[in-house]
């Protein structure tokens, strides 16, 4: 990656008070967010990816002139560790067609769910994973898309492939795969795992020891006060809505302190925009600290 990699700070999809400012397109989006003082979008695809190449090369060529860098999030119903093989391979085209539209909008990123675990053992749903995510990165290289990033996602419920350790083995397949670490997810799936400072640590310490890399430095993470039940992940809220964990200060401080450089991406229900704004004042007050 490159020497000028900065930290960067933006939202899954668009938050409430971008129809209450009367934006209504998707092309409306690179404004909305240079607006917000943000310069980061995770484009939503988890229902399919509908967006037409064109619309998104248009939106790239405006997030261009506002210094945004795109994301994609792919498909939801993708599928690594399925039982069913047609599942696992469908789930590759899903990357693909993830990839092209990544591509058009300018962005490196797609970030995917790898499944659940199902009827089967967590160990053989991530060998199964692991299998899917070989092929992926040779499709990917056979179709052109060598210079695209997979970013494998923690996940928040308990029967969901996608502890941390799983996703730091899933990156092992190959040196491009980047950890997506969603904070929100591993405190949900942990029963209010994280608390303090230390417990961020001990997240950004295993990365660092596992992948050894740059990887641990630009990784990709998404954040959200998440409700959570026995099973995990139950729903996500707002920065407002503070009887719901994990708490964004103790990381923003340990991302200054260290000179990490993520893509910061907000994923709380209808206040993305804003509660980006305050992890990015977090962050600035950290560093100027």
């Amino acid at each position: 990656m490159s020497e000028a990699w900065n930290i960067r700070f933006g939202t899954a999809g668009t938050s409430d008070s971008f129809a209450a400012q009367g934006y209504k397109s998707s092309l409306d989006v690179p404004e909305y967010t240079a607006k917000m003082g943000l310069n980061a979008f995770e484009y939503q695809c988890g229902r399919g990816v509908r967006l037409g190449l064109d619309k998104a090369a248009r939106m790239a060529a405006l997030a261009a002139q506002q210094d945004i860098l795109f994301s994609v999030h792919a498909p939801y119903y993708i599928s690594m560790s399925s039982l069913e093989e047609d599942k696992r391979l469908n789930s590759i085209q899903y990357l693909l067609q993830s990839a092209a539209v990544c591509r058009a909008l300018g962005g490196r990123r797609i970030i995917f769910h790898s499944g659940s675990c199902g009827k089967q053992s967590r160990e053989a749903a991530l060998e199964k994973a692991l299998d899917t995510m070989r092929r992926a990165v040779a499709a990917l290289d056979e179709a052109g898309f060598g210079d695209m990033t997979l970013c494998p996602e923690t996940m928040g419920k308990i029967g969901q492939l996608g502890t941390l350790d799983e996703v730091l083995t899933l990156c092992g397949v190959d040196s491009r795969i980047t950890p997506c670490i969603d904070f929100g997810h591993l405190n949900a799936r942990t029963l209010g795992g994280i608390r303090t400072k230390a417990d961020y640590a001990a997240i950004l310490d295993r990365m660092a020891e596992v992948l050894g890399d740059d990887r641990a430095r630009q990784f990709h993470v998404h954040f959200s006060r998440i409700e959570y039940s026995a099973g995990g992940e139950k729903r996500h809220w707002t920065f407002a809505d503070t009887q719901f964990g994990p708490e964004p200060q103790p990381l923003m401080e340990l991302l200054a302190q260290r000179q990490l450089t993520p893509v910061v991406i907000c994923e709380s229900a209808g206040t993305q925009a804003e509660d980006a704004q305050t992890m990015q004042q977090m962050y600035r007050a950290a560093r100027n600290a």
